[in-house]
């Protein structure tokens, strides 16, 4: 290639004979060059090298994907597909009670698409019953066969269907019957329950396919990359999914709780700047965030007239609500990706001098990220209007913390916390 080549634009990668399928990236990352290696700085005598250094490049492909496999293996998905039983698909039925809890609604129905509900039933509909709360199975209705055909969801009569919907496909519906009309942030969080088991199921039939092709001597190199790029989306998007559920999960723990504000995205932004002021590294920060975001997680499982008290509450009730932070790492352990956070919520109750629960830890012993969020939490608790109560001024709070410093609260973490506010 000569300079008149590279004034006008034209790359040795588009131009070189010695480059195997047409393909640069890959050659330049065969090498492990990355990037940074600007195209016009590479000789043709290079490019023969790399190009030679790939003699099998559906080899190549085929490593690449194996550790894409390994890297996102199904332990950080939602393991909801590939059942062969009805006795299988009792996941949904437990899905299924938990939505109807968290929403406080008689009945909730979860459908998968026919060709992917494998061993449930042998009806000529398209959609196939996998799991429900309430004492009877309700007939198909008409709403959830219109979610499941316009990609949307859609509320009629009561009724709610909401698609799952990933990759130009809908794979099932989840509905829900309910008199009273359901809050935003349920709904929302629903959506996204929804996107989550729809993304995780596509990435499981496509990872399916790429075990499928990697054992087959005969796939070719542009089945091997087409099946690279859908793989990388697909993890993109169940990404993207996992933090919009985490955030929408959070709203509706707030909805259910009865702030006026949000508590927990309060309680988040200020443990993450107490991280800041203690020089936590970025991992622990963003680990830490998220534990404040689902500090009250277990609230969800509450009914709201538990909230919407004076204060008094009848023993019962009182015992259900100190409970429901097991309620909540009970929930985020069957959420893989969440598990990383737990440690966090469950020790957030201990206190300094030993007497918290639910282990009597002291002091040091303690993880650090239950210390700083049960600091947000009670801080951003005191200072917030509660229906039985109003807010007290930051000052207030932060001189009551400052009392109980080294008793209830971490003292690094009060000051800290001091000099932020």
């Amino acid at each position: 290639m000569d300079n008149k080549d590279l004034q006008n634009g034209v790359s040795l990668f588009g131009q070189s004979e010695y480059l195997v399928g047409q393909d640069p990236l890959e050659e330049i990352f065969a090498l492990n060059l990355g990037d940074f290696i600007s195209e016009h700085l590479i000789s043709e005598d290079l490019a023969k090298k790399i190009g030679s250094s790939v003699k099998d490049k559906k080899s190549g492909l085929k490593n690449q994907l194996a550790e894409l496999i390994s890297i996102y293996s199904l332990q950080n998905t939602l393991c909801v597909l590939s059942f062969n039983s009805k006795e299988d698909y009792a996941i949904y039925t437990s899905i299924a009670q938990s939505i109807a809890q968290m929403l406080e609604v008689p009945v909730c129905q979860i459908y998968l698409a026919k060709d992917i509900a494998k061993g449930l039933d042998n009806s000529d509909n398209k959609l196939s019953l996998a799991g429900y709360s309430g004492d009877d199975k309700a007939e198909l209705h008409d709403i959830v066969q219109k979610a499941f055909n316009e990609k949307e969801t859609v509320s009629e009569n009561n009724m709610t269907a909401i698609p799952m919907y990933s990759h130009l496909k809908t794979l099932g519906v989840i509905s829900f019957y309910s008199e009273k009309e359901i809050q935003k942030e349920y709904l929302e969080l629903v959506e996204s329950i929804a996107s989550l088991f729809a993304t995780s199921m596509t990435l499981q039939t496509e990872i399916d396919h790429t075990n499928k092709l990697l054992a087959d001597e005969n796939s070719t190199v542009s089945e091997l990359q087409h099946i690279r790029a859908e793989l990388t989306a697909l993890i993109g998007d169940l990404c993207d999914y996992q933090q919009i559920f985490v955030e929408r999960l959070a709203n509706a723990v707030d909805a259910k709780g009865q702030y006026k504000v949000s508590h927990s995205k309060n309680t988040a932004n200020l443990a993450r700047k107490i991280c800041h002021e203690l020089g936590l590294n970025e991992k622990t920060t963003d680990l830490i965030y998220y534990a404040g975001l689902l500090l009250n997680i277990g609230k969800i499982a509450l009914p709201e007239k538990m909230f919407a008290t004076n204060g008094k509450l009848s023993p019962e009730d009182l015992k259900r609500i100190k409970n429901h932070s097991n309620i909540g790492v009970h929930f985020l352990m069957n959420i893989n990706f969440l598990s990383e956070v737990v440690p966090y919520i469950t020790y957030q109750t201990e206190r300094v001098d030993g007497s918290g629960s639910p282990e009597g830890l002291k002091g040091q012993s303690i993880p650090l990220g239950s210390r700083i969020i049960a600091a947000a939490d009670a801080f951003s608790a005191m200072t917030s209007d509660r229906p039985y109560r109003k807010a007290m001024s930051k000052e207030q709070a932060i001189e009551i913390m400052q009392k109980e410093a080294g008793t209830k609260w971490d003292n690094d973490v009060v000051q800290a916390l001091t000099h932020i506010i």
